[in-house]
């Protein structure tokens, strides 16, 4: 079914309804799909210690780095 026909059918039914029941058909415009924000987790006091442990390894790295690079 197209969109074209779904239309044509949702305002079949629209005047079908008036006509038997009498009622009025309220149609309202589609709600925007909310945003989505990007999935963040928690980190845990074991990540924090993984990252500790990164910085330490990477500024020993550096250091070394600097030393060699001085003499």
């Amino acid at each position: 079914m197209t969109k074209d026909e779904l239309r044509a059918e949702l305002e079949r039914q629209a005047q079908r309804y008036k006509e038997v029941y009498g009622g009025e058909v309220i149609t309202y415009a589609a709600q925007p799909d909310p945003e989505r924000k990007a999935w963040r987790k928690k980190s845990s006091l074991l990540d924090q210690a993984f990252e500790k442990e990164l910085e330490k390894i990477k500024k020993d790295q550096q250091a070394r780095m600097d030393e060699q690079s001085s003499q």
